[in-house]
């Protein structure tokens, strides 16, 4: 019997202390248009955005979490972290497997993401750019990437 890889799937992107309220309402918009279940922040908060046009934050579930303690003791049961940083050890996203549930963790783009939320991601990805990508652009990828009929884990 084969198994319906997109049942039960779930999943969720945010971005870890975001610098400008543009980038999120640009991410929240690309969220809702790709199929995110839920959108949040840690650190700084920041209300509807003139850059959020499908006003997504009304639309689907926003969570805000103080630090990442907060957020990592209240992601959902059984989601997997998939962190989004430029490192040696990330897996290239065009061969990466998206987990079935999971959030998506992105950082701003001038610090990414700190040391404790990449030692607690339980996957990393990156693109091969030669340089850092705008949060929201690069959170948009990830997404699309999600969409295409890929193998999840």
């Amino acid at each position: 019997m084969e198994v319906d890889n997109f049942t039960n799937e779930f999943f969720g992107i945010g971005i870890l202390n975001g610098k400008t309220p543009e980038n999120l309402g640009v991410l929240w918009r690309s969220a809702q248009n790709l199929g995110a279940n839920f959108i949040f922040t840690i650190g700084n908060r920041y209300a509807k955005q003139a850059s959020d046009t499908h006003n997504a934050v009304k639309s689907m579930p926003y969570y805000h979490y103080e630090n990442f303690q907060d957020f990592f003791k209240n992601i959902p049961k059984g989601a997997r972290i998939v962190g989004v940083e430029m490192t040696q050890n990330a897996t290239p996203l065009e061969s990466f497997e998206h987990p079935r549930r999971c959030v998506y963790l992105l950082g701003a783009e001038d610090h990414g993401l700190t040391k404790e939320a990449i030692e607690q991601s339980h996957f990393l990805v990156k693109f091969p750019s030669k340089y850092s990508l705008n949060v929201a652009v690069a959170g948009s990828i990830v997404l699309y990437d999600r969409t295409r009929a890929k193998k999840r884990c």
